[in-house]
């Protein structure tokens, strides 16, 4: 009795060990891309971000786009520098999609669209014109001020009555020292003369190589005075930065948007990085105008704008 007894427990228990050492053998436990730590771990190699990057894993959610995946939006930030990329993982969590999903029955850049405010913002050109640019701009940057000739001589004088231009500041102050207070400076002559921006965006522009973060308040109120500007109502705005909070806006929205470098512009949703050639950009626009035309006179694109009287 005693021998069955034991053959009994061995029966028993060798299975058991034999389940047990199969576990082993399986290897380690499967990563899975929804495990935030694992999927840092991962884009960090991918994209080569070393530890002088701080890298956000968001949460996963239900993807709209890709039933059956999660959305997993990843941000990467370093300094003013920003990258923002969303994957789409599998249930599973086994597999990971990049890329751009498009939906056929909407505008493909729908989601820049969505993104850009342009209510209370310096512009000029034909209200509810079928083309909207929105210019990510540094005043300190020199490629901004070439862009800046192209759009306000070319594009204002060939598409007068279809094309509206919506300037938004972008200042890139770890590189600039003064880009910044100079953007403060031309929302205080926003705030009291809007149309003179338009002047003081061509001054400065113009006048970079003068300028100097010591220099620039003088330089700006010389222009003022020229331009009707009440000097006190400018310096107490200036001095007080009451316009940061615009500046840093137009910033947070254009991080969203992804923007990294100056100058950006956005031409109905459409992003155009750095110096665009006449030549194509003036190809861009005649095809928005094109496609507006065929769609029963296009989108108010990137329009959002207050019951006022002001907004015209």
């Amino acid at each position: 009795m005693v021998r069955l007894a034991l053959l009994l427990a061995a029966c028993i228990v060798f299975p058991l060990f034999a389940q047990s050492s199969g576990s082993a053998a399986a290897g380690p436990k499967k990563k899975s891309a929804l495990d935030k730590t694992v999927m840092e771990e991962y884009v960090r190699h991918l994209f080569v971000w070393g530890p002088q990057i701080t890298v956000k894993v968001a949460d996963a959610k239900p993807s709209q786009m890709l039933p059956g995946f999660r959305d997993v939006v990843v941000t990467a930030s370093a300094g003013q520098a920003s990258q923002e990329v969303t994957f789409y993982v599998s249930a599973d969590g086994a597999r990971l999609v990049q890329g751009t999903v498009y939906d056929v029955a909407k505008n493909p850049f729908e989601g820049e669209i969505g993104k850009i405010r342009t209510d209370l913002q310096p512009s000029f050109g034909a209200a509810g014109a079928p083309v909207v640019v929105a210019m990510y701009s540094d005043f300190q940057c020199s490629f901004c001020k070439e862009e800046a000739k192209v759009i306000r001589q070319n594009l204002r004088e060939t598409f007068p009555k279809d094309v509206r231009v919506y300037f938004k500041d972008y200042p890139l102050e770890s590189i600039h020292p003064w880009a910044k207070a100079a953007s403060v400076a031309g929302r205080c002559i926003f705030r009291q003369k809007p149309a003179t921006f338009w002047d003081y965006h061509d001054w400065i522009f113009e006048k970079q190589t003068d300028i100097s973060p010591e220099n620039l308040k003088a330089k700006v109120l010389e222009f003022a005075a020229t331009k009707g500007i009440d000097a006190a109502q400018f310096t107490t705005c200036f001095d007080t930065q009451a316009t940061l909070g615009d500046i840093e806006k137009s910033v947070a929205e254009g991080r969203l948007l992804g923007v990294n470098s100056t100058p950006t512009m956005f031409v109905n949703g459409r992003r155009m990085v750095g110096q665009v050639p006449w030549a194509n950009l003036k190809q861009v626009v005649e095809h928005e105008i094109e496609y507006a035309n065929k769609n029963g006179g296009g989108e108010k694109c990137c329009e959002v704008k207050l019951p006022s009287p002001l907004n015209q």
